[in-house]
C-alpha cells in the first residue's frame, strides 16, 4: 500500500503559475514559448517543496478538444514547466489535465473533482488538510467538491477581492501564488 501523503497542495496552472493566456490567439498556452511564469511563482513552488509539500497541477485544458493544440504539445509544455521549476529548486510532483469541453460531461473537468482523485495513485490524501490554489470560482468549487481548503489568487481571471455574487466563496484570498505559499507555510508553523 502506498504511503500516506501528509502535505499536499493542488495548483491550477494558468493564472496561478503562468500568465493567464487570455490575450493569446486561442486563449490557451499552445506552445512553450507562450508559457510565461508569473512573478514569484517559481519561488513559491521552491518554498512549498522545501517545506515537504507534494505539489499537483490540476488544470482544465479544453484547447485539446477544440484542436488548438495536441496532448503531445501539452506534455512538452508540462515537461518544460517542471524542468524550470526544478532549476529554481522546486518540484512539481505531477500534473493532471482535463482535455474535454464543458459539454462533454466528463468526470474530470473542474468544478468536478475527478482530477484530484488521480493524485491518490501516489498514496492516500487527507483532502481536509490539503489546499487548492486557483484563480477563478470554478477552482474554488472544485476544491470544495473534494473537501480541500480553497485559496483564490488574484493573478489570473479574478482580479478583485470583491464578491461578484459568487455562489461558492473561497476560504482565503491572496494576491498571487507567492503570497499564498507564504500564508500556507505560516499557517503550518502555527499548527505545529
Amino acid at each position: 500500500m502506498a504511503k500516506r501523503q501528509n502535505k499536499v497542495i493542488f495548483l491550477d496552472r494558468d493564472g496561478v503559475i503562468n500568465k493567464d493566456p487570455e490575450n493569446l490567439k486561442f486563449q490557451y498556452v499552445t506552445r512553450w514559448k507562450d508559457f510565461k511564469f508569473l512573478p514569484g511563482a517559481k519561488r513559491a513552488i521552491k518554498k512549498l517543496t522545501d517545506a515537504g509539500y507534494s505539489i499537483y497541477i490540476i488544470s482544465n485544458q479544453a484547447g485539446i478538444a477544440k484542436k488548438y493544440f495536441s496532448m503531445r504539445d501539452l506534455k512538452r509544455i508540462t515537461a518544460n514547466m517542471m524542468k524550470e521549476a526544478e532549476k529554481a529548486g522546486g518540484k512539481i510532483t505531477a500534473a493532471y489535465y482535463c482535455p474535454h469541453r464543458t459539454g462533454d460531461n466528463c468526470g474530470c473537468r473542474k468544478p468536478k473533482a475527478g482530477l484530484f482523485k488521480k493524485a491518490l495513485k501516489r498514496g492516500p490524501i487527507d483532502f481536509k488538510e490539503a489546499f487548492f490554489v486557483g484563480d477563478n470560482i470554478r477552482d474554488v468549487q472544485a476544491g470544495k467538491a473534494i473537501g480541500c481548503r480553497t485559496l483564490l489568487v488574484l493573478s489570473g481571471k479574478v482580479r478583485s477581492r470583491r464578491n461578484n455574487g459568487w455562489a461558492t466563496k473561497p476560504d482565503f484570498i491572496k494576491r498571487d501564488l507567492l503570497e499564498a505559499a507564504e500564508f500556507i507555510l505560516k499557517k503550518d508553523r502555527r499548527n505545529k
